[in-house]
């Protein structure tokens, strides 16, 4: 990452890459960081005033609220995905207008106690079946009509960068 302002505060622990050889080592790491996120999440947000939870990370972006929401439906999708995934050859996404669903009425509410509920229920079992998944399973492929081509390894590489990616926002507006 550059020392781009605007970049470091969109891209706080700097843009996703993909790591196209990865091992079994790599693997148990990012799934031990999708393990923590609920965790890391929850103490961020539980720190936050009601008008830090009203605070957007930078201009144009997303409130802390926003944030926490956003963590809860992007992780539902990608935890749905995993499972297709694995039962369907070559699996295509059905994709989803974040920007769009982060303006629901659930998705401006302070309150974020829902969506951290979510998220700790959700990656308890996402977590318990990402550790059943063999070598085999991480190469089963699926398509996203705007990232093309993926794998579940490609996922499961995504989705613990994005938990640190967004926790990096709650932690600018924290301050």
């Amino acid at each position: 990452m550059t020392n781009n302002a605007p970049d470091a505060l969109r891209f706080p622990v700097g843009k996703f890459a993909v790591v196209k050889e990865s091992t079994d080592a790599m693997r148990t790491t990012w799934i031990d960081e999708i393990s923590i996120a609920p965790d890391v999440i929850s103490a961020l947000a539980d720190e936050m005033t009601p008008a830090q939870l009203q605070t957007p990370y930078r201009d144009g972006g997303w409130t802390a609220a926003q944030v926490v929401h956003h963590l809860a439906d992007s992780h539902m999708n990608a935890y749905i995905r995993t499972r297709f995934a694995l039962v369907q050859d070559d699996y295509t996404v059905q994709p989803y207008d974040e920007n769009r669903w982060s303006q629901f009425p659930d998705a401006i509410d302070t309150d974020v106690t829902t969506s951290l509920s979510i998220i700790d229920g959700l990656h308890a079992r996402w977590v318990t079946l990402l550790r059943s998944l063999t070598t085999a399973d991480f190469a089963r492929k699926l398509f996203h009509p705007e990232r093309g081509p993926m794998t579940i390894d490609t996922l499961l590489q995504l989705y613990a960068w994005h938990g640190k990616h967004h926790a990096g926002h709650l932690r600018i507006v924290k301050g």
